[in-house]
């Protein structure tokens, strides 16, 4: 391959479309060229800024750097990256344990909100093993207030029927009830609308969601989904169709956006997990178009947000090291300690006063250090607080 020149801009155009910075983007064009899509270079250091000063709120970075890119309200965790230490015998370690010892770890850490993954703990822990009641919201809510924190989401429930039987109803309604105790503004789900390649499957999805955003929407609740790599692979929409009757070509939409276009905007929200939308990016870069050609289309997390600002009012931000072996392009690792290009994110997708950017990595909890997963959190706050816009 012949040496790369930018001088046209159109390689920073494509660098940004990657996400990854201007060093991995050069080292990577020999990969690229040779078919690794959107593969950040192995060994290549975390997108931080390298100033880690004390952030005083005034969204600076007091000469050192441009804008702090997540101001500290917005700083957030899903529980589920320090699920074993909600899960842990109080009776048993001398560690964190429980809600409300976690919810104190992770306020010292520097966080200002969390996003539950379901509300069960150890059953030795203050409250008992399932909280998931007004009881129990109320308890939670005063412990969130202790520690200045704030509820910001939950991957809880999603009824599976459609149409809605009344038991899901009344579950879905008692869900609310807890996410208003809370003091929540989002609910939410952990798993994708459906996941069918279908634009008719995503059809049935969309009513669902915008009935159930309706619902949620007169309890003062907006309802999110929650993506994985898949919903960001391309929508099976047209050309002949297979021995069951289904299409077999796409029109080049993916999925999500395709759901993005057919739900209600005043109903539906959604919250990127920008690992998994990264993973797509490595993954699902050519489809079968119409006419039966291959075509190519490199997916842009960052500009499919800038394209939704107001859709996506949470992210889900993990970081991943290269990954060669598992198909995915990434293995999972605590934030800021990968290659995936944060600072770049964040400065393109803007709103930093709207977005809420909860730190994960389903990696964290260990069972030979028992920890990690709450040392980690802090490791990850601090690459969060780190990130810093590029000066002008």
């Amino acid at each position: 391959m012949t040496a790369f020149n930018d001088e046209s801009g159109t390689g920073d155009a494509l660098r940004r479309t990657l996400g990854v910075d201007r060093r991995r983007f050069l080292s990577t064009c020999t990969a690229v060229a040779a078919g690794a899509i959107a593969a950040p270079v192995l060994g290549a250091a975390p997108a931080l800024a390298q100033d880690r000063g004390r952030d005083h709120g005034h969204g600076h970075d007091h000469g050192k750097g441009g804008h702090v890119l997540v101001p500290p309200h917005r700083r957030g965790i899903i529980l589920y990256t320090v699920r074993d230490a909600t899960a842990r015998d109080p009776l048993a370690s001398d560690l964190p344990s429980g809600f409300r010892e976690v919810f104190k770890q992770l306020a010292r850490h520097g966080y200002r909100q969390v996003e539950f993954a379901g509300y069960n703990q150890h059953a030795n822990a203050p409250g008992g093993a399932s909280l998931e009641s007004v009881q129990g919201a109320r308890l939670l809510r005063s412990w969130l207030d202790d520690y200045g924190l704030r509820a910001q989401g939950n991957h809880g429930f999603i009824p599976p029927s459609w149409p809605l039987n009344s038991a899901d109803l009344d579950t879905f309604k008692k869900h609310l009830e807890i996410a208003n105790i809370l003091g929540m503004d989002h609910m939410g789900t952990g798993g994708d609308p459906t996941g069918s390649s279908y634009r008719a499957d995503w059809d049935v999805a969309a009513d669902k969601w915008n009935a159930l955003g309706a619902i949620a929407r007169r309890e003062g609740i907006k309802l999110y989904t929650h993506n994985h790599d898949a919903a960001y692979g391309f929508l099976l929409d047209g050309g002949p169709l297979d021995d069951q009757g289904r299409p077999t070509r796409s029109s080049g939409i993916r999925k999500l956006e395709y759901f993005l276009k057919v739900t209600d905007p005043k109903l539906v929200w959604l919250e990127m997990d920008i690992f998994w939308a990264h993973v797509a990016q490595y993954k699902f870069h050519t489809y079968t178009a119409l006419d039966g050609s291959t075509r190519k289309q490199v997916f842009d997390p960052a500009g499919l947000v800038v394209r939704n600002n107001k859709r996506y009012p949470l992210f889900h931000a993990k970081d991943g090291v290269v990954s060669t072996t598992n198909g995915m392009g990434y293995d999972m690792v605590p934030f800021g300690t990968g290659v995936i290009d944060y600072r770049t994110f964040f400065s393109r997708v803007g709103e930093r006063n709207y977005h809420n950017p909860m730190i994960e990595d389903d990696n964290s909890p260990s069972a030979t250090d028992p920890a990690q997963s709450l040392r980690e959190a802090k490791i990850s706050y601090d690459n969060l607080a780190a990130l810093r816009s590029k000066r002008r």
